[in-house]
């Protein structure tokens, strides 16, 4: 079955960095586009960041070129490179896969931008 599981969050003071990591498994990962998304307590998910089996990304305006989304397709790994955190990022943060109809989702990891 499809598994995704992140980890690499943590505290982390403002202006900090921090490399997430997702490894999937139960699909054909360098076949898919995978997803970093984020949810801040009292809102909504929001995409962070994508990346194409070809290797295409695309970003949140909130995040710009501060978080560059990457992936390894020998390790069947996404990662997500966190640069100049701000408050603001302070959120769960979940890779995603999407197969045919079904949205699949980790179990998230904590990130928690603080001084």
């Amino acid at each position: 079955q499809v598994q995704l599981v992140e980890s690499g969050g943590g505290l982390v003071q403002p202006g900090g960095s921090l490399r997430l990591s997702c490894i999937a498994s139960g699909f054909t990962f360098g076949s898919r586009r995978m997803g970093w998304y984020r949810q801040a307590p009292g809102k909504q998910r929001e995409l962070v960041a994508i990346i194409t089996s070809d290797g295409s990304t695309n970003y949140a305006d909130s995040v710009g070129g501060r978080f560059p989304i990457s992936r390894d397709n020998a390790k069947n790994t996404v990662y997500l490179h966190m640069n100049s955190l701000k408050p603001e990022d302070t959120a769960v943060y979940s890779c995603n896969v999407n197969i045919t109809w079904r949205k699949y989702w980790g179990q998230g990891t904590q990130v928690t931008v603080s001084s």
